[in-house]
């Protein structure tokens, strides 16, 4: 019986309140007095960041609060009844937009009900998906914060006809659902006085800054950290052997996977001058690879020397064969490889200098007594011709036997002193590959290093 009297009140009193009541002007007794609009912002959850196109879509509680000076009863009239919920079109209501909007959408704000009290204060709570835009500086990207302002004000009653008051110092951020991406450290709100150059009155605004932090967790361990395991494996190109033939691709394949990461980055970030951390990161990287790959061209042509080109100078055998060789543990070419010719000469080193020469002896040996042989054959057919007055031919053919001896001898020595050159050509190709290697390695720990020291570089700006 209680209910159904409150609702024969209520019945009553709205039609006694908006009979004679207009919503199209302002509620307020004296013209020249201000009124004033109290102004709150929950923020219940970002929908999205767009960096690229620079805009915050957020959803966004607004609660507006003021005095309608029409819209006032006495509630011991209406049987206690001090409050009521009508349509806010039903009312009048500040024109109160966001200056800073970004949508295309220009509708008007959801038409929820007002909560009306006995004193004429008129509550208004509206629930708005917002994009406005946001000035996004992606200079540490992805270890970046932003600060995206939302500027509330009203859009056609100046300072002296409508006033805008904070409830709180900040954003209200109570019922705020975590985001993924964004870390929220905080909403504070201002309000400011603008005279704009269009009129000579004031217009008042509340502008609250939405300070974000960027969570980079999952940027490191899909932008980040393959490009760091990728730059590693640019220097790992100096160890690739040169006979191999996969120096060269090694480097052009990393640097078309930093090519493919790089696109992905630019894809996400806006075209302003600021280029990203990230993108700072890789096209340091991508230039050090170039370096790479041409130093490795230039490291191959040094190892392909063949028996035309000149010696290796004097100071490169001091300072790269001796000393830098030493440093980087390159002692000869194909150390890393067995061969049966390196076996044979540890067995040489192993039986020591006189198996060697005995060695040498044994392959001289035929030669030699052959020699002997030719003089022992002269002697005896001397001697034979001494005693026995053996005949002019017999004479003939010992000296032709002799001849045919010398002359197997001189062509021994031809053939024995071209070994000896194709020797020494062969060493100095084997120097100059011995040169290539102790580059090669060089340039792996300079490129070992500078990849660490970028890579603690970026990581150091992260914290």
């Amino acid at each position: 019986a209680v209910e159904s009297a409150k609702g024969k009140y209520a019945h009553m009193l709205f039609n006694e309140l908006f009979e004679d009541y207009s919503n199209a002007l302002r509620p307020v007794e004296d013209t020249d007095k201000v009124l004033n609009v109290t102004l709150q912002i929950t923020l219940s959850q970002i929908k999205d960041m767009d960096e690229r196109n620079q805009i915050l879509s957020a959803y966004l509680w607004i609660r507006q609060s003021w005095y309608d000076a029409y819209l006032r009863w006495d509630k011991d009239k209406y049987d206690g009844l001090d409050s009521i919920r009508i349509p806010s079109n039903l009312v009048w209501r500040p024109d109160i937009v966001l200056y800073n909007k970004a949508d295309d959408d220009f509708s008007e704000p959801v038409n929820t009900n007002v909560v009306l009290r006995y004193d004429g204060k008129i509550t208004w709570d509206a629930p708005a998906i917002t994009k406005s835009s946001c000035v996004v500086d992606v200079s540490y990207f992805p270890f970046d914060s932003q600060q995206c302002n939302l500027t509330f004000g009203s859009w056609t009653y100046n300072g002296n006809q409508v006033d805008l008051i904070n409830s709180l110092d900040s954003g209200d951020l109570s019922d705020f659902v975590e985001d993924v991406e964004w870390e929220i450290h905080g909403m504070p709100a201002v309000k400011n006085v603008i005279t704009y150059g269009c009129c000579s009155e004031p217009y008042p605004d509340v502008t609250f800054t939405l300070i974000l932090k960027r969570k980079s967790s999952f940027y490191i361990f899909n932008l980040l950290l393959p490009c760091i395991l990728i730059s590693f494996l640019a220097p790992l190109g100096f160890y690739l052997p040169a006979d191999s033939g996969e120096k060269v691709s090694l480097g052009v394949t990393v640097l078309l996977a930093l090519t493919v990461f790089q696109l992905m980055v630019a894809e996400i970030m806006p075209p302003s001058e600021n280029v990203p951390l990230i993108g700072k990161y890789y096209i340091a990287t991508m230039t050090m690879i170039t370096a790479s790959t041409a130093l490795t061209i230039i490291i191959m042509n040094l190892h392909h020397c063949g028996s035309e080109a000149k010696p290796v100078p004097q100071w490169a055998k001091v300072v790269i064969l001796d000393y830098m060789s030493k440093i980087f543990f390159v002692y000869d070419v194909g150390e890393n490889c067995t061969s049966p010719k390196r076996e044979k000469e540890e067995e040489c080193r192993l039986e020591g200098d006189d198996g060697c020469q005995r060695k040498h002896k044994e392959v001289r040996s035929p030669l030699s007594t052959r020699n002997d042989d030719c003089n022992l054959k002269e002697e005896l057919n001397g001697n034979w011709n001494k005693s026995y007055g053996v005949h002019g031919e017999n004479v003939r053919e010992t000296v032709n036997c002799c001849s045919c001896y010398k002359m197997l001898i001189k062509n021994i020595e031809y053939i024995a002193n071209c070994v000896r050159d194709h020797k020494a050509n062969r060493a100095k190709g084997i120097e100059w590959k011995k040169v290539a290697k102790v580059m090669d390695r060089f340039f792996m720990w300079i490129f070992f290093i500078m990849v660490f020291f970028m890579s603690v570089l970026i990581i150091g700006k992260a914290a």
